[in-house]
């Protein structure tokens, strides 16, 4: 079978840009997965999300006081500054750790149920909509586990050692 001149371009053009999205694969930058055009919209609207709903304002070391200045390689890796309030002192978790062990479906059934200690706003979580959850969850997939665990949750009768915000006696 013989294809006229314009099929053969776009044969050609439709191969070029074939290879090209190959040649700027995110394998190529370290991300485990690859994705396609609707996991790449997840993944820029989680983007979009951790930035703009505070996510990665405890759970990205270094990220406020640098005015969101820390590579996307380090995003939600977990923090060890202690937040120290009457329910104890909590540290904001390793997202990327975390997400490795849930399903999309856990981290939604979560996102919806669980009331998680203070600072963490919990209820934030709770209000966006699954594809917002969704997307956050695709983002931190992508990026693929990194880091360390933080620290344990300490109760309130025990002193915390290390860096803490500290809250006045009696918030909540």
């Amino acid at each position: 079978m013989v294809a006229d001149g314009r099929t053969m371009i776009s044969r050609i053009s439709f191969l070029m840009l074939g290879a090209a999205l190959l040649a700027i694969s995110p394998v190529e930058y370290g991300f485990a997965q690859s994705v396609g055009s609707s996991d790449t919209d997840l993944i820029e609207r989680g983007r979009y999300l951790v930035k703009i709903a505070g996510c990665n304002d405890c759970h990205t070391p270094g990220y406020v006081q640098t005015g969101g200045m820390v590579p996307e390689e380090l995003w939600l890796t977990g923090d060890r500054l202690g937040w120290h309030g009457a329910w104890g002192t909590t540290y904001p978790a390793n997202l990327r750790l975390y997400m490795q062990g849930v399903s999309v479906e856990e981290w939604i059934q979560n996102a919806r149920t669980r009331q998680l200690r203070p600072p963490m706003p919990w209820f934030a979580l709770r209000d966006m909509t699954e594809t917002d959850l969704r997307a956050i969850y695709s983002l931190v997939r992508y990026l693929g586990p990194a880091g360390e665990p933080v620290p344990a949750y300490v109760p309130p009768e025990q002193e915390p050692v290390g860096p803490l915000v500290r809250f006045p006696v009696g918030s909540q």
